[in-house]
């Protein structure tokens, strides 16, 4: 079972890193990879269930599956509400579901802390000009329109966030 966990897992980043790809080139999130993602992590949660020792702790702890699911819904009720406000574009609301299905509750904490400082300095680095060198790259000229129109790809930061939250605890084994 560990193995077909680090597969899912795998399989979860790519679709984190595509969501905020597509957000960055379109302003936009498919659906098709929101549902990719719920279905990644339903099938992660049976590879648990099955590798599990201790049914119920894997199924309703706040570290386990019960907190997950906890975690994605508040996270989504937040993105429905930003999205209500305007403040958000729908794409960015839904992607808060499967972002809190996988950080899980014990995530949560990390997770708003880092899109704080990610959010902050994503919105310091559009107000700086783009150097001229670069400034005919496909990239840049991205993040001129982007700066430009004032609408900025949330998702992007959103699933950095989320990333680096996942890759908290791998570093903190590391540095032991």
């Amino acid at each position: 079972m560990p193995q077909m966990i680090d597969v899912i897992s795998s399989l979860s980043v790519f679709l984190f890193l595509y969501a905020a790809w597509t957000d960055f080139r379109t302003w936009k999130i498919p659906n098709t990879i929101m549902l990719a993602l719920v279905a990644l992590y339903a099938l992660r949660t049976v590879a648990v269930i099955l590798g599990s020792q201790d049914v119920g702790a894997a199924l309703f702890a706040s570290s386990g599956i019960g907190g997950d699911v906890g975690a994605g819904l508040l996270m989504f009720a937040l993105g429905v509400a930003l999205w209500a406000f305007r403040l958000f574009g729908a794409g960015d609301a839904k992607l808060f579901l499967p972002i809190g299905l996988f950080i899980g509750w014990q995530g949560m904490l990390p997770f708003s802390f880092l899109l704080l400082v990610l959010g902050v300095v994503t919105l310091l680095v559009l107000r700086l000009p783009v150097p001229l060198p670069v400034a005919h790259l496909a990239f840049f000229m991205r993040v001129e329109e982007i700066r430009a129109s004032r609408k900025v790809p949330y998702g992007v930061v959103m699933v950095s966030a989320a990333l680096l939250t996942l890759a908290l605890p791998i570093i903190r084994q590391q540095l032991r």
